[in-house]
């Protein structure tokens, strides 16, 4: 079942607890990729600086201000693009990245994508993944209630959670240390930190 809309609109950190185990499907023309949600990242509203709307509505920032269920992507180090899922109400800019999927569909187009052959390289980071999926910015913006870019909710529960700080953002202060990094415990398709 496609996540709905009311999904997104939920806490951040609710939304980025709750993502794990549920799947990302991407279609393209060179075929549909899907991933199981290993590990996620929030990033919740203009006081967290680690967020980027702390800096304020830029042009790059605009889409977190908008309703939830939207994807906000961005490109770091001019090369690695960044999937976030918009979440929350409208004007309260926060979101969740999506740092790490268990590759489940679409393998063979992965490997093409990211040239390699093993299994756990393909999307155990969020660069890795973007790049597997083609996720690239000309999905910022788009409804991820839609028909291009999604999420299923499978029926597939999630025994064990851990959360632990979020990764690059010694910048934060503070924020550095909140523990809003959320992964499946012992699953080997996270990140390495």
């Amino acid at each position: 079942m496609k996540l709905p809309r009311s999904f997104y609109e939920q806490s951040t950190l609710d939304v980025a607890r709750q993502l794990l185990g549920k799947y990302l499907v991407r279609k393209h023309h060179d075929g549909t990729t899907v991933g199981r949600i290993v590990e996620t990242e929030a990033y919740v509203g203009p006081e967290d600086r680690a967020c980027h709307a702390s800096r304020g509505r830029t042009a790059r920032t605009k889409i977190m201000f908008g309703p939830g269920g939207y994807a906000y992507v961005y490109l770091v180090y001019g090369f690695h693009n960044m999937l976030n899922i918009v979440t929350e109400a409208v004007d309260f800019p926060a979101a969740v990245l999506i740092r790490a999927v268990e590759p489940v569909g679409g393998v063979e187009i992965m490997k093409v994508r990211r040239q390699t052959e093993h299994l756990r390289n393909l999307a155990s980071g969020p660069g890795k993944l973007c790049q597997a999926f083609a996720i690239d910015r000309k999905l910022n913006g788009d409804d991820l209630c839609g028909k291009v870019l999604y999420l299923e909710d499978r029926g597939e529960p999630v025994s064990q959670v851990v959360t632990t700080p979020r990764i690059g953002v010694d910048y934060a202060g503070p924020w550095k240390d909140k523990p809003w990094r959320f992964l499946i415990k012992d699953n080997e398709f996270v990140s390495k930190p």
